[in-house]
């Protein structure tokens, strides 16, 4: 079931608190990728034997990828609600 841009699928608007849950996924998000990218540069630095080069690029890996996804999430969101505004201003 795909959320509806403007709050529940009856059309009545979101709760904060179902807001800030949204959004506070997007913070664990960006804590994981970090997490995952880190162990992974760590365990190829450990197989080649090398310093932390690429436990340092994984960290930055990580920090990007979760930037990246983070604003694709976001823009996503600011379109349906523009759309749903137009919807609405239809609509009235």
């Amino acid at each position: 079931m795909q959320d509806e841009p403007h709050g529940r699928p009856d059309g009545s608007p979101a709760t904060g608190l179902g807001t800030a849950g949204k959004y506070a996924g997007i913070g664990i998000q960006f804590g994981a990728s970090i997490v995952l990218f880190l162990y992974a540069g760590r365990w190829v630095d450990q197989q080649l034997g090398t310093a932390p080069i690429f436990l340092i690029v994984g960290v930055f890996v990580g920090a990007t990828a979760a930037f990246y996804s983070i604003y694709k999430r976001l823009m996503r969101d600011l379109k349906d609600e523009e759309a749903a505004q137009s919807r609405a201003s239809k609509d009235a």
